[in-house]
């Protein structure tokens, strides 16, 4: 029975505390979002890109600069683009996140498993905020060098974000709730993106302090973890004012409300050596390149190339992710009734809606870049490019789950921390791509985007599969016959348990 008081406080929450922690789980995804996109606006306004007559590149296929029509009729003169750094610089700050992100993923896993995933999660995604708030002091005080320093702590906050994530959902939610779990909390994302890019063109837009970008985002990641901290925990035994009712239920339907058990340890002898494991790694990386580089550097070219000001940037760059928000609820749906009526396997609707999230968006940033400046065209592809990705949530994205049901947080940890490469690497690549941010040299960009998205989705074409894998449940599938490398650890400690009960037995 539950005390007075813990009845009492139980009885002021219209929804369950599963619902609860669900909202606060897509406020922690959209915060998450929101501090990472936010310097991709603002290095657009940090950044003082007039050069002397003598360094001026003549660009022949340059678009007309129609600011004055986008700002009725005043022109932003930019007064705090004080930072005189190259675009192969600008590149390397905004790739400094994804260094931090990549190599705190699967420590993260490993300490929500182990502590709990309410405060891995909570203090990760606090020092990030602290960082955010910090921004501005940081890098008038030491350039862009500390500013690298601090991205790449920042992105160390955020690396445990979807391993804790993915360990408090398994404890919290049942399994026939977590579709719409899922799709709640995960869709934070795009809600990030949007808020994040629309909010940063609005604090900038009129010769607004890039600064104001984030002291807002950073002030908002504060009172989310205030909030969380008060209303969400690990487990559900762990919740002070949780309802009898709710506590009984998860504790009937959820078989990891209850973390006292000891778990298996993670086969990753098997899991190196599984080729739909290196097939989705692929995808994931190929994902990735597509995704980062929409992420990372849409605001400059809608900026450099297409020449909108900070406010219609801002408000452009947001609709794509409007956009990849919705089809992905609707590519969701079709995939699961597709699978439900047989008319197709899981593993071909996986390959189908990776393959569309991949070659669709490879051919629209194509078709983007030949649209030159033509405006509402370019927009319309980039809009497209993103809504047909929004297919991978129910492709390759939900994938670690058919494979590896049992161990599918530190999979998703490995496939995504490894799969990072691609935020560390494109930045970076495009700053050097393009040096005079010209049209014909984002064409050449685009292009090596296409040949990533391409090339990775054939090789998870040929490799991918939907079943659940011998190595994550050996008791009941047992050992393929060409295995070679030695027993999974689980397996002698089942041997083990069966020589104590045999040594039990022969002492009677």
């Amino acid at each position: 029975m539950l005390p007075r008081w813990r009845k009492n406080i139980a009885r002021l929450f219209l929804i369950p505390q599963r619902y609860v922690l669900g909202i606060m789980g897509l406020l922690a995804v959209c915060n998450a979002y929101t501090m990472r996109v936010c310097l991709n606006l603002a290095v657009t306004q940090m950044v003082n890109n007039t050069k002397g007559d003598e360094e001026q590149h003549f660009d022949p296929n340059a678009c007309p600069d129609d600011s004055e029509y986008f700002t009725n009729g005043t022109v932003s003169s930019r007064p705090y683009a004080i930072f005189d750094w190259s675009e192969s610089t600008q590149g390397l700050i905004l790739s400094g996140f994804y260094y931090g992100y990549a190599i705190t993923h699967v420590p993260g896993g490993y300490l929500a498993e182990r502590y709990g995933g309410k405060w891995t999660l909570g203090i990760g995604l606090l020092s990030t905020a602290i960082f955010t708030l910090l921004t501005p002091v940081v890098v008038k005080a030491g350039g862009a060098t500390w500013l690298f320093i601090l991205r790449v702590l920042q992105g160390m906050g955020e690396g445990p974000t979807m391993p804790a994530l993915m360990i408090v959902l398994a404890r919290w939610v049942p399994p026939h709730e977590r579709s719409r779990q899922g799709a709640l909390v995960f869709g934070g994302a795009q809600i990030g993106n949007i808020f994040g890019s629309f909010m940063s063109g609005f604090l900038m837009a009129g010769d607004g302090d890039w600064a104001n970008v984030f002291y807002f985002f950073g002030c908002f990641g504060i009172l989310w973890f205030l909030a969380w901290s008060i209303l969400c925990y690990s487990t559900p035994n762990t919740h002070p004012y949780i309802s009898e009712e709710e506590l009984k239920y998860l504790n009937e339907t959820v078989t990891s409300a209850d973390t006292k058990s000891v778990r298996d340890p993670v086969p990753w002898k098997a899991i190196v050596r599984s080729v739909p494991v290196w097939a989705l790694l692929f995808a994931a990386v190929g994902h990735d390149w597509g995704y980062y580089t929409m992420v990372t550097d849409l605001p400059k070219y809608m900026t450099d190339v297409l020449k909108f000001n900070i406010a219609a940037t801002g408000t452009l760059t947001a609709i794509p992710y409007l956009a990849m928000w919705i089809s992905s609820f609707i590519f969701g749906w079709v995939c699961d009734v597709c699978v439900k009526r047989d008319w197709h396997t899981i593993k071909t609707g996986r390959i189908i809606h990776t393959t569309i999230a991949a070659t669709g968006p490879a051919i629209c940033i194509i078709l983007a870049s030949y649209a030159g400046c033509d405006r509402f065209a370019a927009v319309a592809y980039f809009i497209a490019s993103m809504a047909l990705m929004g297919g991978f949530y129910s492709g390759m994205k939900v994938n670690a789950l058919d494979l590896a049901p049992n161990y599918a947080g530190s999979l998703t940890a490995m496939i995504n921390g490894t799969s990072t490469i691609s935020g560390i690497i494109t930045p970076y690549l495009i700053g050097l791509l393009t040096p005079d941010s010209t049209l014909a040299q984002w064409r050449i960009a685009f292009w090596v985007c296409f040949a990533v998205l391409v090339g990775t989705n054939v090789v998870y074409i040929f490799w991918a599969d939907g079943k659940q894998q011998w190595w994550d449940d050996v008791r009941q599938y047992g050992y393929p016959e060409d295995w070679k490398h030695g027993q999974l650890k689980m397996a002698n400690q089942d041997k083990e348990k069966n020589k104590e009960k045999e040594a039990k037995n022969s002492t009677k």
